[in-house]
């Protein structure tokens, strides 16, 4: 499984947005598992570490953490692969309108499980849409939708999402639901609130789907910077520039506009969009400019498969992984404090999930819609 530095692990891919995809998929599935959680538990208040732990948490409300990024990172990379995948299916001989339908069907196929996430474990339908494939299914469709456009109108497409969105929460007068950056009291709760999908605890709302699509449009304007024929160096140069430009004016917004993820304001937006396009720029000039591999395989198996071990890990699966794996470690690490034993468990647990995707990837199995 190890690679040097030289030889990329899978010739003819651009390796970075493999090994961004990786990366992201395994912070997502690492959540299942609990183990950033309890690591910051080993630290006091108030130290730099448990500051840095924090990072891996969720901000409240207003704010941002790196932890607040791992969707927009998401909803961007698919966002990159669009352009790549499109050419591979023409390159295969699809049409226009073959390819539509799979994009079509795809995305349903997207709203459909991330519906069906909420409804494991209840004995009736939950109408909720607020995980990451229910949001997908939206900002994939869209973003493929005006891919063909020149791009002037994509990016102008998806400001006006970031716009709109805006002025609604702004602009919407039922009462009690009229503070636009209030939790539970702001338009996206309203309209959650009209099907019975409101998330009143988390204050995540369905309507995210429309700002962050910009996301995913954004994403597609990476990847076709990336297939272009400009060089190393101006494509690099066009993502920092993308990047430092929306973090900037981002953070510059949030006195007017609060940086909030969990109703996707246009500062958030802004601010978690340029991150990923910062991350995107490292990844591509650490591993595609430098040719430094090391280690990279570890992270792109992972994303080799990710919507399996996504659903896998959030059905239960590393449920049921821990319930195997925890007899022998209580029998082997009891003496080890409650603590360090639910941490050495859920390592144990990652390296499974770990190795599961190893082993799809070894056997050149790829589960994909």
């Amino acid at each position: 499984m190890t690679t040097n530095e030289t030889s990329p692990p899978l010739p003819g891919r651009l390796i970075s947005l493999d090994f961004f995809r990786g990366l992201t998929m395994f912070l997502l599935i690492s959540e299942s598992t609990e183990l950033l959680s309890l690591l910051g538990k080993l630290f006091d208040e108030g130290t730099f570490f448990h500051a840095f732990a924090q990072q891996f948490h969720h901000v409240p409300w207003a704010g941002l953490r790196f932890w607040d990024l791992i969707q927009p990172f998401f909803m961007f990379i698919v966002g990159v692969a669009i352009p790549f995948s499109v050419a591979n299916r023409k390159k295969k001989g699809e049409t226009d309108r073959q390819i539509r339908r799979h994009v079509y069907q795809r995305a349903l196929t997207l709203l459909l499980l991330g519906w069906g996430l909420y409804c494991v474990g209840n004995e009736y339908i939950v109408f909720k849409f607020q995980n990451v494939l229910a949001q997908l299914s939206v900002t994939y469709l869209l973003a493929y939708l005006v891919m063909d456009k020149p791009k002037s109108v994509q990016i102008g497409f998806s400001f006006l999402l970031i716009i709109l969105t805006e002025i609604i929460y702004r602009v919407f007068w039922v009462e009690g639901f009229n503070h636009p950056f209030t939790p539970n009291e702001n338009f996206g709760t309203w309209l959650d609130l009209q099907y019975g999908g409101a998330d009143l605890r988390g204050h995540w709302v369905s309507f995210n789907a429309i700002p962050t699509t910009a996301h995913t449009i954004w994403g597609v304007l990476a990847g076709q910077l990336l297939m272009s024929n400009k060089s190393q160096n101006e494509k690099l140069k066009t993502l920092l520039i993308a990047g430092l430009i929306g973090v900037v004016v981002g953070y510059a917004l949030s006195p007017v506009t609060p940086i909030i993820k969990r109703i996707c304001t246009s500062s958030f937006i802004l601010a978690s969009g340029g991150w990923t396009f910062l991350a995107l720029a490292l990844s591509y000039w650490l591993i595609d400019m430098r040719k430094n591999y090391r280690g990279v395989l570890f992270f792109t198996i992972v994303g080799m498969n990710p919507l399996f071990i996504y659903l896998f890990a959030n059905l239960g699966g590393a449920n049921f992984i821990e319930h195997f794996v925890s007899p022998f470690a209580n029998t082997f690490l009891g003496w080890s404090g409650e603590l360090p034993l639910h941490i050495f468990t859920s390592m144990i647990v990652l390296a499974i999930l770990w190795y599961l995707c190893y082993w799809l990837y070894k056997k050149h199995i790829f589960i994909r819609i």
